[in-house]
């Protein structure tokens, strides 16, 4: 019975990261100019985006793994956007100092966005496809989910 009740949870788990959902359409800033930002933006591209703030370990963790994805997938459409959710500007300043990056940081320090997304931990990261459809979602940082995470990426860009 349990081996049963876990095999429904986990196709449950699984078509619930995989099923496409329409990604919000948040209004976000843009991190180092404070010009307006918004998720839509990026349709027609693939899209990564993070939830993240300057107090989270696994946050600090991730950015290295972000830049490297970044660098290797832009040339084939892939976007990043990390979303800071610090409420003072401070922490995220210190925190981007520390881990400097070529994508797009955006601020949302009013949490619209992440409410949007339903954020369920930090960092959290949905993976959005060309049509703007919600593919994927990573909550929390976890080195052994990169391969992963860069296989759906990948998988993502091969669709038309």
């Amino acid at each position: 019975m349990n081996r049963h009740l876990v095999s429904g949870f986990l196709a449950a788990f699984f078509a619930a990261t995989v099923s496409a959902n329409p990604a919000p359409d948040c209004r976000l800033s843009r991190y180092q100019d404070g010009a307006p930002l918004n998720i839509a933006g990026f349709k027609g591209k693939v899209a990564y985006v993070d939830f993240w703030a300057s107090w989270c370990g696994p946050c600090l963790q991730s950015f290295p793994f972000m830049a490297e994805t970044y660098k290797d997938f832009k040339p084939k459409g892939f976007e990043l956007i990390a979303v800071n959710l610090d409420e003072e500007r401070e922490g995220a300043d210190a925190f981007l100092a520390k881990q400097p990056v070529d994508f797009t940081i955006a601020s949302d320090p009013e949490g619209d966005c992440p409410r949007q997304f339903d954020v369920q931990a930090m960092p959290s990261s949905f993976l959005i496809d060309r049509k703007g459809n919600i593919r994927h979602v990573h909550l929390g940082f976890r080195e052994k989910d990169k391969a992963e995470i860069r296989a759906q990426i990948e998988a993502l860009l091969n669709e038309p």
